[in-house]
Parts: structure tokens; C-alpha cells; sequence
């Protein structure tokens, strides 16, 4: 039999992923040598396992890891996350992120469940994020993330020129055939996306082909990727974003390369505002673009001669 399945009948209270991860992961020994999962074993044979616990299992470490800390008080700490940091561990990144910051910034938190985070960004999104200090603070924000009062204001540079201000209304949840990604569902959860025009870049300057348009867009409900998404699905994707664009997009030749050559999702959460958990004070911060956004759109700027 394979190895994997005669451990599959050795261990049954572990899984066959699990029990393969082991082997992968040279934990398994056969006759004293690390083995394979398809090898083959007749019997006879000394299995020897020194399992490790799987990172998910282990206590969150606090690193030290620079923060652009925007507001902080005894009850909330507001973040300005820069593009490429993930927010929370998970699988392929099992350190170096903002929780694991969050612990060495304030070694309270590891008292406190996903160490106060109440809300996530992408890894590859800029801009300001809150995070809890105190189960009460904790609780509170999650109350009002429930009640959709939280205000979160997004910066998004998308392909196509946006013609008006409007709303996505869409339910989401994870996609049928490619289960990494989201997609608008028919029985999926209520998302809903209003989008306003702060600067549009038309082709009509630049040549054939389409121009592209900053939005601000304004979450009423907080899905995974839900800007991304539903701004997919109105077939104006965001540039940079190699998860939900279908092809390629048919740029005006001036900004092909520029558009092109951003290598992330132009996505940037320029605004937070919530209610104080403890004072009640209604609060906003704003976060200007990050610098990689900034020249992006100075370069579209000179690119179409717009004005800035």
C-alpha cells in the first residue's frame, strides 16, 4: 500500500491531509529515511512520526514590524497599512503580519481575539484599518460593522471611462468552480458597493482605444474582495488586479504600458469613520494616496494632458 494510506489506517484520528502534510514535510520516517507520500510499503517496515504542529495551531508571535499609526488611544488603535502587508496569518503567511506587529506594539492584544482586528484589508490594498485594544472596544466595532455604520471610503482606479455615480447591489460569496476567489452569487450575501467619479481620464485624449476612472467608492457591507468584485462584474475591474480582470483590456495606447506596469490592485482605504467605543464621539480619519497611487495617476495625468 502507499505510505499515506496505511498511516490514513495507523493514525485514523488525523487526517489524510494532515498525515500527508507530515510526509511532505519530512516528519515521517521510513526504516530510518525521510519517505514520500506514493511510497510503497509491504510490511515489516519501522514507521517512525515526529509530528510538528501546524503554524494555525501555534500562539500568535509579536514582531517587530513598523506601524503608520494614525490614531491611538487606550480603546482602539487606527492603521494606515502600507500595500504588500497581509493583515491577518493565514495559509503561506504565517508571520510578518499586522497582528503579528500589533503584538509587539501593544503585547496586550494577544488577550484580545485576532488581536482586536475587527475588519480586514488585502494584502495588496492600501489605507486605514481599525483595530481593538479591549474586548469591550472589541465587541462594540463589531457591533457597529454589523449595523453598517462604520463609513469606509475607498480610492479605486478602474479600466473604462465611468460615465455616472452609481451603486453595485449584488450578493457575494465564494465562486463556484474557483474556490479562492469571490463572484457575484444568486444565493450568496448582501453586498452592496456606491461608487462616485473623482477624475476620469477618457480616451477621447489619448487615441483609441478606453481611458480609465478614479473612483471613491463607499462600502454599505464589508464582503472579502467585495469592491474588486462587484466593480468586475460592471466590467470596469480595477487596474492592477490580475484575480478578477477576463482578459486584456483594451487601453488607449498612451496609457497601456503605464496601466500595465502597476503591479497591485489601485486600491487605497482613504477614509475611515466610526463611533468612539467608549466616549460615543463620532471619529473620521483620512489617509492621503499612497506614493506608488499618486504617481500612477501624475503619470496617467501627463499621458492625456489632464490637468491635476
Amino acid at each position: 500500500m502507499r505510505l499515506d494510506q496505511v498511516l490514513a489506517r495507523l493514525l485514523p484520528e488525523y487526517s489524510r491531509s494532515r498525515l500527508q502534510d507530515w510526509i511532505t514535510q519530512e516528519q515521517v520516517k521510513l526504516d530510518g529515511v525521510s519517505a514520500t507520500i506514493r511510497q510503497k510499503v509491504w510490511g515489516g517496515e519501522a514507521i517512525e512520526v515526529v509530528p510538528q504542529s501546524h503554524p494555525a495551531e501555534q500562539p500568535y508571535q509579536a514582531e517587530d514590524i513598523a506601524l503608520n499609526i494614525v490614531f491611538e488611544d487606550d480603546s482602539i488603535i487606527v492603521i494606515n497599512k502600507p500595500a504588500g502587508l497581509v493583515v491577518h496569518p493565514g495559509s503561506g503567511n504565517w508571520e510578518g503580519t499586522l497582528l503579528n506587529a500589533l503584538l509587539h506594539h501593544a503585547p496586550q492584544l494577544a488577550e484580545i481575539p485576532r488581536a482586536g482586528i475587527v475588519h480586514r484589508l488585502d494584502k495588496d490594498t492600501s489605507g486605514l484599518l481599525v483595530a481593538a485594544k479591549t474586548l469591550t472596544a472589541q465587541t462594540a466595532l463589531v457591533r457597529q460593522l454589523q449595523a453598517r455604520t462604520v463609513q469606509r471610503e475607498y480610492y479605486a482606479l478602474v479600466y473604462g471611462e465611468v460615465l455616472r455615480a452609481g451603486t453595485v447591489d449584488a450578493p457575494m460569496g465564494r465562486h463556484p468552480a474557483q474556490r479562492t476567489k469571490m463572484a457575484v452569487v444568486a444565493d450568496g450575501k448582501p453586498a452592496i458597493t456606491h461608487y462616485s467619479i473623482a477624475e476620469r481620464f477618457p480616451a477621447a485624449l489619448t487615441g483609441s482605444g478606453q481611458g480609465c476612472t478614479l473612483l471613491r467608492c463607499k462600502l454599505e457591507t464589508g464582503r472579502t474582495h467585495q469592491i474588486r468584485v462587484h466593480l468586475a462584474s460592471i466590467r470596469h475591474p480595477l487596474v492592477g488586479d490580475s484575480t478578477y480582470i477576463k482578459g486584456a483590456q483594451r487601453c488607449a495606447p498612451q496609457l497601456r504600458p503605464i496601466l500595465a506596469a502597476f503591479p497591485r490592485q489601485a486600491l487605497h482605504a482613504a477614509q475611515l469613520g466610526l463611533e468612539h467605543p467608549v466616549t460615543g464621539e463620532w471619529m473620521e480619519w483620512q489617509a492621503a494616496l499612497p506614493e506608488d497611487m499618486a504617481r500612477l495617476l501624475d503619470r496617467i495625468r501627463q499621458a492625456t494632458h489632464e490637468p491635476a
